[in-house]
C-alpha cells in the first residue's frame, strides 16, 4: 500500500504545557457550525422520539444491571483517543496531558462535522507542542491512515455480516449495503495511488501507524459488540456483527455531525420489528452523548481553575 510514499520524517520531541482551547472559527465559517448544530439537533430529536415511543419506564428498565456493560462501554469510548495517544506519543512524545486534547478531538468530530477534531488538535499541537516541526503533516497522515484502517475493517465486517443481513434487510437495503461497501473501497483508492504526494512521514512509520489504527478499530468494534452482548446476551452474535458493520458504514460518511446519532437513527429504522434492540441502540447513543457532555464540563471546569 505504501510503496510510493515519501521519505520525510517527523522527529519525536516532547511538548510541554497544558491544553489550550481551540482557536475561534472565522466569521465566514460560522454557518458550518450552525448547520452542524441544526443537523445534530435533528438527530437528537429523532433519537428522543424513538425513546419517547418506547416509554420512560421502559427506557429506565433498559439500563443493564450487568457491570460488564459499563466497563466495556468505558473501554469502547476511550479506545479511539488511547489509540491516537499511542501514535502521537510515538511521533512527538506527547505527555499524558495530550490524552485530554485527543478526547476533545473525538468529541469535536462527533458533535460537529467530521475532521473538525483534527483542526482542533492541530491548533493544540501548534500552541502546546511548540518544538514539533510540521505538525500539520503528521496530523494529516494520521487522519488519512485512520480512515484507511477504518475502511479496511469495515469491508471485513461487511463480508462477515452479509450471511446474517437477510434476516433484517430487504433486497433494496441489501443492495444499498453492497453499494456502500463499494463507495468505501473507492474512497481509499486515491490515497493509495497518489501516496507519494499525499503522505509526509516515512514508509516504516506509516505502516506502524496503520497497524495501530487497524488494531484500535478492530478492538473498538469488538468492545461495542461486547457492550450490546452484555445488555442482551440472548441475541445471536450475527445480529451484533451486522449492527457493527452498519455503524462502521455510517461512520465512514465524511463531514456528518455525530455519526453515532446517525447510526442510531438508521438502526432504529432497520430494527423496527425488534423493540429490545431499538431501545438498546438508542440507549447506547444517548449514553455516548451524556459522556460527551460530562467530559466537556470537566475540561471546562479544569480550564477555568487553571486561569484562576
Amino acid at each position: 500500500m505504501f510503496q510510493q510514499l515519501g521519505e520525510k520524517e517527523s522527529p519525536a520531541i516532547t511538548p510541554d504545557g497544558d491544553a489550550a482551547p481551540p482557536a475561534p472559527a472565522p466569521a465566514r465559517q460560522r454557518w458550518v457550525t450552525i448547520l452542524a448544530a441544526i443537523l445534530t439537533l435533528g438527530m437528537v430529536a429523532g433519537l428522543a422520539r424513538a425513546l419517547y415511543v418506547q416509554g420512560v419506564e421502559r427506557l429506565i428498565a433498559a439500563f443493564p444491571a450487568n457491570p460488564l456493560f459499563y466497563i466495556a462501554f468505558a473501554a469502547f469510548y476511550l479506545s479511539l483517543p488511547l489509540g491516537d495517544f499511542v501514535i502521537y506519543r510515538r511521533l512527538w512524545g506527547i505527555p499524558a496531558a495530550g490524552l485530554g486534547a485527543l478526547i476533545r478531538k473525538r468529541i469535536a468530530n462527533e458533535v460537529l462535522f467530521g475532521y473538525s477534531g483534527e483542526a482542533y488538535f492541530f491548533a493544540w499541537a501548534k500552541a502546546e507542542a511548540r518544538h514539533v516541526k510540521a505538525p500539520f503533516g503528521a496530523v494529516k497522515d494520521v487522519s488519512i491512515l485512520s480512515a484507511l484502517a477504518g475502511n479496511a475493517v469495515t469491508i471485513a465486517l461487511i463480508v462477515a455480516a452479509l450471511p446474517f443481513a437477510g434476516h433484517y434487510l430487504n433486497a433494496v437495503q441489501l443492495q444499498g449495503f453492497a453499494l456502500s461497501a463499494l463507495v468505501v473501497v473507492g474512497t481509499s483508492l486515491p490515497f493509495l495511488v497518489f501516496g507519494r504526494r499525499v503522505f509526509s512521514l516515512t514508509r516504516p512509520v506509516l505502516w506502524e501507524i496503520f497497524g495501530i489504527h487497524v488494531a484500535r478499530v478492530a478492538a473498538s468494534s469488538a468492545l461495542l459488540a461486547l457492550v450490546w452482548h452484555a445488555a442482551l446476551p440472548q441475541v445471536a452474535i450475527g445480529t451484533w456483527l451486522l449492527l457493527v458493520a452498519l455503524r462502521m458504514l455510517t461512520g465512514r460518511l465524511p463531514f456528518v455531525p455525530n455519526n453515532e446519532l446517525l447510526f442510531a437513527n438508521f438502526a432504529i429504522l432497520f430494527l423496527s420489528n425488534s423493540a429490545e434492540l431499538t431501545v438498546l441502540i438508542a440507549l447506547t447513543a444517548a449514553l455516548t452523548l451524556v459522556v460527551h457532555a460530562a467530559l466537556l464540563g470537566v475540561f471546562g471546569a479544569a480550564a477555568l481553575l487553571r486561569r484562576r
